[in-house]
This record gives structure tokens, sequence and C-alpha cells, in this order.
């Protein structure tokens, strides 16, 4: 009942060795669920049943700790970011027999914070303390490789990423207390959209589009979540509104005297 939530089974059972989990990732059919184990370890279980997991792991491979877990849309590929500034890619297609595709992806300076797959599964989107956003080509998880330059604007780490349901755009949160938008339309041409947006408040870890995209969800440190309406066309019916017969022709001469009239509101 969704008013009425109730655990499955012991919460002990889901537990690191010494810790809570870091990062976790459900697989998009919901049959596993992939945990940090052990902070430089990941850990795969079954939970066809809830109330009985099943462990298989512990999957070695990172030096540092795993900050970040995501499933490909697909649920073949899982992803696993970590402070050792490297990226994994794991073939789960058989979870009781995980396997590493590659080499780590390096390009990183610093710690990975956050990892999203593109909705089409083809791009990788990951998100630094180097206060970048990296974008890679995963289209073959075996022979991934970078995509593009670094998305840069950010002054401090990055912590938060989500992609628009139709995978035009990408969002970034950082801990500069900013929210940026991208175009990756083309991943190897990704530009920033606009200037950053400041939520007025320290970022928190989550942004949401809306189905549509043109809302943004951006949780904050104030105990509050903001909307951000991306709609340029209602933004300029509101301005438009608000400012109707401001700019007059007498004030175009005066502030714009080498231009002809031409005002954005009609």
């Amino acid at each position: 009942t969704p008013g009425r939530p109730v655990p499955y089974g012991p919460a002990l059972v889901l537990q690191s060795r010494f810790m809570g989990p870091d990062a976790l990732a459900f697989s998009p059919d919901g049959r596993t669920l992939a945990t940090a184990y052990d902070s430089r370890s990941l850990q795969l279980w079954d939970v066809t049943d809830p109330a009985h997991p099943v462990s298989h792991g512990p999957i070695a491979g990172h030096r540092g700790y795993i900050d970040s877990l995501v499933f490909s849309p697909d649920g073949r590929t899982l992803a696993s970011g970590s402070a050792d500034g490297t990226i994994r890619l794991w073939k789960v297609t058989d979870p009781t027999r995980p396997a590493s595709l590659r080499e780590p992806l390096t390009g990183h300076a610093g710690p990975v914070n956050v990892l999203v797959f593109s909705p089409d599964g083809h791009t990788l989107a990951s998100g630094g303390d180097d206060d970048t956003v990296r974008l890679w080509d995963v289209t073959d998880p075996a022979h991934a490789e970078r995509t593009g330059a670094a998305l840069t604007g950010h002054s401090e780490s990055v912590v938060s990423l989500t992609y628009s349901r139709d995978g035009s755009t990408l969002a970034s949160g950082g801990n500069d207390n900013t929210v940026r938008l991208w175009d990756v339309a083309d991943p190897s041409a990704a530009e920033p959209i606009g200037q950053s947006m400041s939520p007025s408040a320290k970022t928190g870890s989550f942004l949401s589009f809306s189905p549509d995209r043109r809302m943004l969800g951006v949780s904050s440190g104030s105990d509050t979540v903001r909307l951000w309406d991306l709609d340029v066309d209602d933004a300029i019916s509101r301005i438009c509104a608000t400012t109707a017969n401001v700019l007059t022709h007498s004030a175009w001469e005066e502030y714009l005297p080498r231009l002809s009239y031409d005002p954005p509101c009609d």
C-alpha cells in the first residue's frame, strides 16, 4: 500500500560488511539490486523474492570507494563510478557471473560522483570532483570511449545529473549551488543551453525532468524542492505581458539610436 509501506525483510541483510552502502541501483526489470560492498567492491542481489534476497559477489575492481552505480536501460550493463577517478563497466546479463567489460574509463581528475545513462543507452554521462561533466560512447560497452570535450562551467564538484526523456538535454547540479543545462542531442558536440540556474540554496543530489521536458525539479539543502519552468515560449509570453508597451519609440531612440525600431514584444 503506497500510503503505508513496510519492509519486505530484515534491513540488515542488505548492508555492507562495515557500513551501509554508498550507492544503490535497481536493474530495469527490478530483479537485481546493485550495492556498494565494503566501499571498494560491489555486490549484486537477486531480489526476485524481495523477502529473501540472494547475494552474488562481492565484485572487486575499484581502488577507491564506489560513489555511483547505474544500470543501462536494457539492463545488460552496470556502470560504477569511484573515488579512484575511474568508471568501470560490467556485463551483468547473468547476475550470478558478472564480468568486467574493459579496462576502466579514465579522464576525471578526481572522484566520480554521479553516473547516468542516456535513455537510448548509447551514452553514459559522468560528473566528478574536477567540476566537469564527461560523456562516453557506450554503444558497444566493450569498446566504450570518451566522446567530445569535457563540459565545463561548474566551479565546484558535480553531484547530480539527469537526462530529459528524449535524451536531447542533460541537467547537471554542482556544489557551487548552480544547475546547468546542456544540449546533448549530438554528444560529440554537446554545448551549454543558456546561463546557469541558482536554486537559491545548496543544490542537492537530485534533479528530475518532467516527462514533457518543460519542468525541472531541483532538490535543495534548505529542505525544499524548486521547480523551474523551462518552457521558453511561455516565459516570453509572461515577460511580454508584464512589459507591454514599455519600450516606446522615444525610449528606443534614447538607448538604441543606431538600430531600427523593432521591440521584441510586438
